[in-house]
């Protein structure tokens, strides 16, 4: 094994390993209504970032395997009810749109340095991905394979919502926002900050 791939490796564990003990003390997910706010999209990001697509979609999937779990037991409200509905579209929601969001938002990163050769701005908008291709898969999906089922016609009549694309605004509404801001901008500083150290 070269040394390259033994340092990305490390990387890679440390990054996964962040992931686990942010979700394990709190910081991760914190939860708003039937929903949780997750901050686990900063390390993705960073990771996205500063080894790849294919590290973000590990990345994206170790997120999506923890919040897969939080359905099975029900830990979640959400994910929960909506794996009683399907456990197979709930491990698509929860484990393969995870994995599509760390996967686009390293190249997306790849897309865009190109055109920021001083390597200010590309950093943040590509950690400004993270969170907002987050919640656009994980709550499109919602939307495309359980917007019909008894759990999310509840949540829709709860929020007075008229269709489908209002529903999504109402229910993540200043969660999704905050999930935005501050893991895109602080996971664009961090990652930008490692990948100079790198250098």
């Amino acid at each position: 094994m070269k040394k390259n791939d033994i340092r990305t490796l490390t990387r890679l564990a440390l990054l996964v390993a962040i992931e686990l003990v942010m979700k394990a003390v709190g910081l991760g997910s914190v939860p708003v209504g039937p929903l949780y706010m997750s901050f686990l999209t900063l390390p993705i990001a960073v990771g996205a970032i500063t080894m790849g697509p294919a590290a973000g979609a590990v990345l994206g999937g170790v997120f999506g395997a923890v919040s897969f779990y939080d359905a099975v037991t029900g830990a979640s409200a959400m994910t929960g009810a909506l794996f009683q509905v399907s456990p197979v579209n709930t491990f698509i929601l929860c484990v393969g749109m995870r994995v599509l969001m760390g996967l686009c938002t390293g190249l997306i990163f790849n897309a865009v340095k190109n055109f920021d050769k001083p390597g200010t701005w590309s950093y943040i908008v590509s950690a400004m991905c993270a969170p907002a291709l987050n919640t656009l898969f994980f709550m499109g999906y919602i939307v495309l394979a359980f917007y019909g089922c008894d759990y999310v016609q509840n949540l829709v009549s709860v929020k007075g919502a008229a269709n489908p694309l209002m529903f999504v605004v109402l229910l993540v509404g200043v969660q999704g926002v905050a999930e935005f801001l501050v893991s895109g901008i602080l996971g664009g500083i961090v990652a930008r900050a490692v990948r100079k150290f790198l250098k």
